[in-house]
């Protein structure tokens, strides 16, 4: 029954691909249109099920098969040999051939351009059916019957039909730019009614609002253009524009790029290009009595990918990294994660030092952190008096940082040590040795640590040691160019004492302020800050310590039972799966917190509830300390609202959903208490209130109440 389900569902995705969405009812709606054309809707529909079967049977990426990547190109070619041709036994047979060769050209194109990181698009389409066009026009027949036009509309043929009737109506009573595009939109699935495009523009309505205002702007823009080049003197036509502009401005523009102010820039650039590349190929392919078909939308689309992905750094025009078949979605993710997502982007550093010291000397500091070497930090402990050490401080064990252990700031190989120079006199300086006693170690390739003013023969480590994060490296002192006692720190990309530095944030550390705590992340501190290392709850850490095969069974009061398991995808993301309600929320434990970053899958689901009580968690009970984060947009309850903010998000947004949660700890264990409030233009709006309870080490239960309805699921068994 699970088979035959996800079967379906891959064939429903091979119609909605067409417009870059995994939405259903657009998938639906496309399938019931393509039907308005009964010859091309059987040729299509049959062609996805035969590739979805081939594609099963030699055991291809099976993804890419529930996506309907393997299978949409399929689906065109049976569209169009349906408009083209007559049914007949050779009808059939060459249907079947071409399909095959699809499928392999499918296969093929998409893994060489993956490899790329560039998208087949409708290629394997446009090159099979190019070539069935050519081989059926020879001089050697084929048996093929081919129609006096490919856009037909057989489905109104016949006296009284009652869609002829409304098309009929319809092309009478709308404006005429206005049948102008649904007869453009239909013109994907080879068709030329007002219906059809009235049905998909639904269907795209209901997918995304982004996608939906594109094909809009870029219907206009296109009109505009031709109004202003003249280009078609008698006016653009439904095919020019449903098949290249329309979809060539919603895929860059809203798809494979993060959708803002530049995408829709970049769409509407698009469209010029669009006109060159089909009057060029038009004259071109004339010769052989070709049709350019999608060629154009896939020249430019790939051209503009590749052309973006060629830079050698990050601009504010953004690719989608992690697709989600969603403009809005893979918007509103790349917004939530743009920060949250820190730790996979840099290596996990820790502060080099226990307790909490202050930043003496910050980067660009006015003392010694100038030009190359200028992106370091010095440390130094004071006391309630910011004052660096005890009465009278001619000694340097007078000042509280000498003889403080001196940490390995993460994992690595030790490359070079120095460990023999004498610490100074307080007040004096060795310029000649101005970095003093001295350990690097190399954490990768050209990233390095290095810190330095140690006490003479402190150092515990030799060159070649493998150390990991807090491994003591040796004392404080005040060797080399240090008048008194400090820490010296700095990361850099060659293994040299005198390296220069690099700009780069410590991973996790908590900020101090009259004795108020806060939580920061991948950040880099400034001169005068007082910080620490967090301190890590064992309790908490093993509570939330989801690792591969971990299983569980949550029971919820009302007697609702889901089965969770812990997985890793194949990127190394670790996802719980309820195998209950198909749900599943990725997550990230960097052995400092714990937080959820996506979910998918049922809202329903105890996994969902959990997901928002836990969405955040700090593995830290002994600082009083908030911890506050923000939700996707996506997660917005009022879905009206939601439509609204939707529309303008690439351009504005007034809607902002934040979550706050703290520690507590009681007889009975500790509770994570945590709130999501929805921000619509600085108001609050609803709150949603949850709670996690944890008990040497394991999680016990946890509720969460949205707006009165109060969810409460507890931890049967687990392995």
């Amino acid at each position: 029954m699970k088979q035959t389900t996800a079967f379906i569902k891959s064939v429903v995705s091979s119609y909605s691909v067409l417009f870059f969405s995994q939405n259903r009812i657009l998938g639906a709606i496309l399938l019931l249109v393509s039907f308005f054309n009964p010859v091309s809707g059987f040729a299509g529909l049959g062609c996805v099920v035969f590739s979805l079967i081939v594609c099963r049977l030699l055991k291809f990426d099976a993804d890419n098969q529930q996506l309907g990547i393997y299978s949409f190109n399929s689906l065109l070619l049976g569209i169009a040999f349906g408009a083209f041709y007559s049914v007949n036994v050779m009808f059939l047979l060459w249907l079947f051939v071409a399909c095959c060769a699809v499928i392999v050209a499918t296969i093929i194109i998409s893994t060489r351009l993956g490899t790329l990181g560039l998208p087949m698009l409708s290629l394997p389409f446009v090159l099979v059916f190019w070539l069935v066009l050519l081989a059926s026009n020879s001089i050697f027949a084929m048996g093929l019957q081919q129609k006096d036009s490919y856009l037909l509309e057989e489905i109104y043929a016949g006296p009284g039909n009652h869609l002829a009737g409304i098309e009929g109506y319809l092309a009478m009573e709308l404006p005429q730019f206005v049948s102008l595009f649904f007869r453009s939109l239909s013109a994907v699935l080879f068709q030329h009614n007002i219906i059809a495009g009235m049905l998909i523009s639904i269907g795209m309505l209901i997918h995304s609002r982004i996608a939906f205002s594109l094909l809009i702007i870029s219907f206009i823009s296109a009109i505009g253009i031709n109004g202003l080049t003249h280009i078609y003197p008698e006016g653009i036509s439904y095919y020019h524009l449903g098949a290249n502009f329309m979809m060539a401005a919603v895929a860059i523009g809203s798809f494979f790029t993060i959708p803002s102010f530049r995408s829709y820039l970049l769409a509407i650039l698009s469209i010029p290009m669009g006109f060159l590349i089909i009057n060029g190929l038009t004259g071109f392919m004339s010769v052989h009595a070709l049709p350019v078909f999608s060629l154009p939308f896939c020249i430019v689309n790939i051209s503009l990918l590749y052309f973006l992905k060629l830079r050698h750094a990050k601009s504010k025009l953004q690719l989608v990294v992690f697709q989600h078949y969603s403009p809005e979605r893979n918007l509103y993710q790349f917004l939530n994660q743009e920060d949250r997502l820190n730790d996979l982007k840099y290596y996990k550093l820790n502060l080099p030092f226990m307790g909490y010291w202050t930043v003496s000397q910050g980067y660009d500091g006015n003392i010694t952190h100038k030009g190359d070497w200028g992106q370091a930090l010095d440390f130094v402990i004071s006391d309630d008096e910011h004052n660096t050490f005890q009465y009278p401080g001619t000694l340097p064990e007078h000042f509280y940082c000498f003889n403080k252990p001196v940490l390995a700031c993460a994992a690595g190989v030790v490359e070079q040590v120095v460990n023999n120079i004498e610490d100074n006199a307080i007040g004096k300086q060795n310029l000649k040795e101005n970095w003093g006693n001295t350990v690097v170690i190399r954490h990768a390739a050209d990233f390095y640590s290095k810190v330095s003013h140690l006490k003479k023969n402190s150092i515990k480590v030799k060159p070649g040691d493998v150390v990991k994060s807090g491994d003591l490296l040796g004392l404080c002192g005040n060797s080399g160019r240090s008048p008194e006692p400090h820490l010296h720190f700095q990361l850099q990309a060659t293994p040299y004492i005198g390296s220069r530095t690099l700009s780069y944030p410590i991973s996790y550390y908590i900020g101090r302020v009259e004795n108020k705590n806060s939580f920061i992340s991948h950040t880099i501190p400034t001169e005068g800050n007082l910080i620490g290392n967090p301190e890590i709850d064992t309790q908490i850490k093993k509570a939330f310590d989801f690792q591969p095969g971990y299983i569980a069974r949550l029971v919820s009061e009302n007697g609702t039972i889901e089965d969770w398991e812990v997985f890793k995808d194949a990127l190394g993301q670790s996802y719980i799966y309820s195998k209950t309600t198909g749900a599943v929320a990725y997550f990230i434990n960097n052995g400092v917190m714990f937080y959820f970053t996506s979910f998918y899958g049922d809202k329903k689901s105890i996994l969902y509830n959990f997901y928002l009580a836990a969405y955040k968690v700090i593995f830290n009970n002994a600082e009083a300390m908030p911890i506050t984060d923000k939700l996707p947009l996506n997660e917005t309850a009022n879905k009206l609202l939601l439509w609204i903010q939707d529309v303008i998000a690439p351009f504005y947004g007034f809607i902002n959903i934040k979550y706050n949660s703290d520690i507590q700890v009681n007889k009975n264990g500790i509770s994570i208490i945590s709130k999501i409030h929805t921000e619509i233009a600085g108001k609050k709006n609803g709150i949603i209130e949850g709670s996690v309870y944890v008990d040497y080490g394991n999680l016990v239960s946890f509720s969460i109440n949205t707006n009165g309805k109060n969810i409460t699921a507890k931890w049967g068994t687990k392995n």
